[in-house]
C-alpha cells in the first residue's frame, strides 16, 4: 500500500508538470485557507467565532490564577508535592522558572493574531445584502484584540501592540510604548462602543446570548481609562479618550444599558447559591456585562477548550468535602481578605469557604494541602450531587477540565464602582448613589453607607469583586508602593512570608523563550534578570 501511494503521487506530480503550469496557481479544494477562505458572511463569522474561541483558553496558567496569587488576597496554595511555581507567584520571585506566564503570553497572542486576520479579510467578503454585518463583526472583532491587548499589558507592562498581521521581516519587532498600545487599545473599544447595537444580550434566550455588546465595550473603555491614567500619571487614555468621555461611557451604561445587580450576591455563585439553598441566579442573569461562556460538553476531550479549567485549580485538595468538588487547592484565600468583610456583609459567606465555620473536617496534612489557612474560595468553586459526586463527573465529564462556571470579566457592580469613582470630582451625588447601590445590596438594607471617597470605594471593590481578578491591578494603579504595603505578609512564617518587590514595578516576567528569540530587541522586565 505504501509503494502505491508514492508511485501515485510521483505519477500525478509529472502529469501535472506536463499539462500545464496552471496547478502552482490552483486553489486547495479540499482544505480552507486564508487565501480562499474569506469569501461569504458564513466564512466571516466562522473566522470571528475563531476568535471568541480563545476566549476559554484560560487554563491552568491564566492571568486569573496569576494575579490573584501575586494580590494580598491569596496565598500561592496548591499541594505540598507539588513544585514551588505556585509559590514563586505568591512570593514574586519567579526565581525557578521564567517560562510561568508563557501561557498568557501565547493566549493572548494567538487571540490577537486571529483578530488581525479576520480584520485584514473583511473587504475580501461578498456581502450582498448582509452589508451591516461587517462593520457589527469588525467591532466585535476590534474589541477582542483589545481585550487581549488589556489583559498583556496590565500583566507584562510595555508589550508588542499589533495592529496586523506581521511579515517575516517583522518577527522581531520591539515591544511599543504604553502610549502606542493604549491608543490601540482605546480606539478598538471605542469604535466598538460607537459602532455596535444598545442591545442587551444576556439572556441565553437571545440568538446573540454571549456575544460583545456596546455595553460591554464602553465599560471595559472606562476599566481601561482608570487602569492607564493611574499607573502612568496621565491625565486621559493615551490621548484617545478624556475623562468627560469615559465618564459619559461609564454613566451610560449605569443609566441605559439594561443591566441591573441581582437581588442576592449569593445567588451569583453557583457553589454559593448551592451551599446556602437559594436559586441560582443562572448565567445568563441581568448582572453579567461581558462574561466567558463555558460549558460541560468537552465530556473528557482534552483537545477542546469548552470547559472552565480554572476551577479545578482552586477547589477543594484531597478530594470532595461536603457540597464542594475536588481540585487541587491552589490560591489559598488569606485571613486578611476574609477578616476585611464587616458583621452582616453577606458576599464574605458566598465568597470564601470557612472550613470551621461551614464545620468542614479539612485534614490539611492528610489532603497535601500547602499553606492552610482555614479558607478556599467559594467562587467558582465546583459543586457535588446528593451523593456526594463531583456534578461535572456524575454528568459524564472530566473534573479536571470540563467545569463550566462562566467567567464574569465585568458584572455590573464593577461598573458602579467604576461609575462611582470616575464622578468622584464631577458629580458627587451620583458617585455616592451607585456606592450605595453595591453596600445597600451587599447588606440587605441602606443602613450601611459609607462616604464616596476614593478609599471607600477601592475597598468596596476589593470586597466585592474578590478573587474576580481585579485586585491586583487595583493595587498596583494606586502606585507599586501602596501594593507593597498591601501584598507583603510576615508574622506567619515559613511559606506564608510575602515580600513584594518594587523594583518590578509591578509588572510579571516576560517568558524567558520570548526574549530569546527577539535577538535582543525585547529585554526582560526589570527586576527579573
Amino acid at each position: 500500500m505504501k509503494n502505491y501511494i508514492k508511485i501515485f503521487a510521483l505519477t500525478s506530480l509529472f502529469a501535472l508538470g506536463s499539462c500545464s503550469d496552471d496547478f502552482i496557481e490552483n486553489e486547495p479544494y479540499t482544505d480552507k485557507v486564508e487565501e480562499n477562505f474569506y469569501k461569504t458572511p458564513q466564512d466571516a463569522f466562522e473566522g470571528l467565532v475563531a476568535v471568541y474561541d480563545v476566549l476559554q483558553r484560560e487554563g491552568y496558567g491564566g492571568w486569573l490564577l496569576t494575579t490573584e496569587i501575586a494580590s494580598d488576597d491569596c496565598y500561592g496554595g496548591f499541594g505540598t508535592a507539588d513544585n514551588n511555581v505556585s509559590l514563586d507567584w505568591d512570593r514574586f520571585e519567579f526565581s525557578s522558572d521564567k517560562e510561568m506566564n508563557k501561557p498568557v503570553w501565547e493566549t493572548c497572542y494567538i487571540g490577537i493574531y486571529r483578530a488581525n486576520i479576520l480584520l485584514e479579510n473583511l473587504d475580501n467578503v461578498e456581502w450582498g445584502a448582509d452589508e451591516d454585518l461587517k462593520l457589527t463583526y469588525e467591532a466585535e472583532a476590534r474589541f477582542l484584540r483589545a481585550h487581549f491587548h488589556f489583559e498583556l499589558a496590565r500583566v507584562f507592562g510595555d508589550i508588542v501592540a499589533l495592529d496586523h498581521t506581521l511579515s517575516s521581516e517583522e518577527f522581531e519587532t520591539p515591544r511599543s510604548s504604553a502610549e502606542v498600545t493604549y491608543a490601540l487599545i482605546a480606539e478598538d473599544f471605542k469604535f466598538a462602543a460607537d459602532n455596535l447595537s444598545d442591545d442587551n444580550y444576556s439572556q441565553p434566550s437571545n440568538s446573540n446570548y454571549g456575544r460583545i455588546t456596546k455595553w460591554a465595550a464602553e465599560a471595559y473603555l472606562a476599566k481601561a481609562f482608570l487602569f492607564y491614567t493611574d499607573y502612568y500619571n496621565a491625565s486621559d487614555l493615551a490621548g484617545v479618550v478624556s475623562k468627560t468621555e469615559a465618564t459619559a461611557y461609564i454613566n451610560d451604561v449605569v443609566n441605559n444599558s439594561g443591566h441591573d445587580l441581582v437581588g442576592d450576591f449569593a445567588s451569583l455563585w453557583v457553589a454559593a447559591s448551592y451551599s446556602q439553598d437559594i436559586p441560582y441566579a443562572g448565567e445568563g442573569n441581568n448582572e453579567m456585562v461581558f462574561a466567558i461562556r463555558y460549558n460541560s460538553s468537552g465530556l473528557g476531550d482534552w483537545n477542546l477548550h469548552e470547559g472552565n479549567r480554572f476551577q479545578v485549580n482552586i477547589a477543594i485538595r484531597g478530594g470532595n468535602l461536603g457540597p464542594y468538588a475536588q481540585g487541587w487547592g491552589g490560591a489559598t484565600v488569606t485571613p486578611s481578605l476574609y477578616n476585611a468583610y464587616e458583621t452582616g456583609d453577606t458576599r464574605r459567606d458566598a465568597t470564601i469557604i470557612d472550613f470551621a465555620g461551614e464545620e468542614l473536617d479539612f485534614d490539611a496534612e492528610a489532603r497535601g494541602q500547602r499553606q492552610f489557612t482555614g479558607y478556599a474560595w467559594k467562587k467558582f468553586c465546583p459543586i457535588t450531587n446528593e451523593a456526594g459526586e463531583a456534578l461535572v463527573a456524575a454528568n459524564g465529564g472530566d473534573f479536571q477540565i470540563d467545569n463550566y462556571e462562566d467567567y464574569p470579566v465585568i458584572r455590573f457592580s464593577d461598573v458602579l464602582l467604576m461609575a462611582a469613582e470616575l464622578n468622584l470630582d464631577s458629580n458627587a451625588g451620583f458617585a455616592q448613589t451607585c456606592l450605595d447601590r453595591v453596600r445597600e445590596r451587599a447588606f440587605g438594607d441602606d443602613t450601611h453607607s459609607v462616604t464616596a471617597s476614593m478609599e471607600n470605594i477601592m475597598n468596596e471593590r476589593r470586597l466585592e469583586l474578590a478573587l474576580e481578578g481585579h485586585r491586583y491591578f487595583d493595587l498596583i494603579r494606586q502606585g507599586v508602593n501602596t501594593a507593597k504595603t498591601a501584598i507583603d505578609a510576615s508574622g506567619m512564617g515559613g511559606e506564608f512570608e510575602v515580600n513584594f518587590r518594587t523594583e518590578t514595578e509591578g509588572w510579571f516576567a516576560l517568558p524567558q523563550s520570548q526574549v530569546l528569540l527577539s535577538n535582543g530587541t525585547i529585554q526582560q522586565n526589570p527586576g527579573w534578570n
